[in-house]
């Protein structure tokens, strides 16, 4: 009897060919903008233990309370599938002693996490996320460098409508002192107040500039902003990071709501949003966090970074997906060789042309018709006597004494 039809778990994808050449596509970007900045290739595994994220993310973020997959080992341990990419690469950087290499040092990462919130468009349980971290410099111009190659990213990926809000949230003990300010001005409000913003008063009650509840929203608009209570060392770093930011050319709006909602933030926090994405805009964001190496036990170190989520950027760029290079097809005749078919295929591989092989035993005439269907530029037929290379353009077709000769007449006929 058959089995009934399995499906990918609720929130998760599948990527099919078309949407994996946009995914290709927007790596090799990533990875040579970032290159050429001086970032280098890092990677953490996809779980860690529970307590990266607990104490490096915060106990009363919705990624702690809500969004994360946790689960017990065989040895009883707590591990949980990476939410965000920023923790684990500190508590990297404290276990290597990478505090001891010249600072900073810039890295790059690419790879799966997991949250388990409502799924929706560019919205899943298991998402890709890119990213870069830099780790021992409070410079603002590593905070400008970290906003503006994410700025070339996006446009080179062909994001449309980007938005780029900018903040900052001071040092934590300015954040501390706000954060009493606005839990008193919260409280003078709270019947006004959704019930999950008066939940989290004591705890955080900046997350109420999230919130989407009208009533929160009227409230907040009236309420104090910490980017009006920097420390005076705080707002010059702030304003050098925007002065450099104009010179560069990237145009942004001060947004002193902008919070993020993780706890390890200071100072420069920014996010790019698209208005191609509708009311979930969000495409990619970060900030500086110069006490998250610090609660994961290491020195005190300054780091920015952010991160970017593939599906969020391949949604908001045009959907139009490149195309891969014409191949050239080995077709085989009847009583041709598969031995010498695939000496073919090899040697025109060797010389830098895509190749594909007849494995589907068709006949000379489906396999013509399969080459054109694929968009071939030319044909090889290996036959019992020698070689053939048919132009598929003009249908032209020439003997070739070898497999090195058939590429040379292929790359002959494209460049005619």
């Amino acid at each position: 009897m058959a089995g009934a039809r399995l499906k990918a778990p609720r929130g998760t994808f599948d990527v099919l060919p078309e949407d994996g050449r946009r995914r290709e596509r927007l790596r090799r970007l990533f990875e040579e903008l970032l290159d050429a900045a001086g970032y280098e290739p890092f990677e953490t595994p996809v779980f860690e233990q529970t307590e990266v994220f607990a104490r490096g993310v915060g106990e009363t973020t919705d990624i702690v309370q809500k969004e994360m997959f946790t689960f017990e080992d065989q040895g009883g341990r707590s591990l949980t599938l990476r939410p965000e990419g920023t923790a684990p690469i500190c508590r990297a950087y404290v276990e290597h002693g990478m505090h001891k290499l010249p600072q900073p040092v810039k890295l790059r990462y690419f790879g799966p996490f997991f949250r388990h919130e409502a799924p929706q468009a560019g919205r899943y349980r298991q998402f890709s996320q890119l990213g870069v971290e830099a780790l021992g410099s409070d410079d603002p111009s590593l905070d400008a460098e970290a906003i503006v190659l994410l700025d070339e990213l996006l446009r080179a990926a062909g994001a449309r409508g980007l938005r780029l809000r900018l903040s900052s949230l001071g040092t934590p003990e300015t954040r501390r002192e706000y954060s009493d300010e606005l839990r008193a001005y919260l409280r003078r409000h709270e019947s006004e107040l959704s019930a999950e913003v008066r939940a989290r008063l004591d705890a955080n009650p900046l997350r109420a500039f999230d919130s989407d509840d009208p009533g929160t929203r009227a409230v907040m608009a009236e309420a104090p902003r910490l980017l009006e209570r920097l420390a005076d060392e705080d707002a010059q770093h702030f304003a050098e990071v925007r002065a450099l930011l104009d010179d560069a050319g990237v145009a942004y709006e001060v947004d002193s709501g902008l919070v993020r909602g993780l706890d390890y933030y200071t100072r420069t926090v920014f996010e790019f949003t698209s208005d191609a994405l509708g009311a979930q805009s969000g495409v990619a964001g970060g900030g500086r966090y110069n006490g998250l190496v610090r609660l994961l036990g290491g020195p005190d170190t300054p780091g920015v970074g952010w991160a970017a989520g593939i599906e969020r950027i391949l949604l908001a760029a045009q959907p139009e997906a490149p195309q891969p290079p014409a191949p050239v097809f080995v077709a085989r005749d009847e009583g041709a060789s598969g031995r010498d078919a695939f000496r073919v295929l090899r040697t025109l591989r060797a010389e830098g042309l895509p190749a594909q092989l007849e494995q589907a035993g068709r006949s000379l005439k489906g396999q013509l018709k399969h080459a054109d269907r694929i968009g071939a530029r030319a044909v090889v037929i290996v036959a019992d006597g020698g070689l053939r290379v048919r132009d598929m353009r003009s249908g032209e077709q020439r003997e070739a004494a070898d497999a090195a000769e058939a590429a040379r007449l292929v790359i002959e006929s494209t460049t005619r």
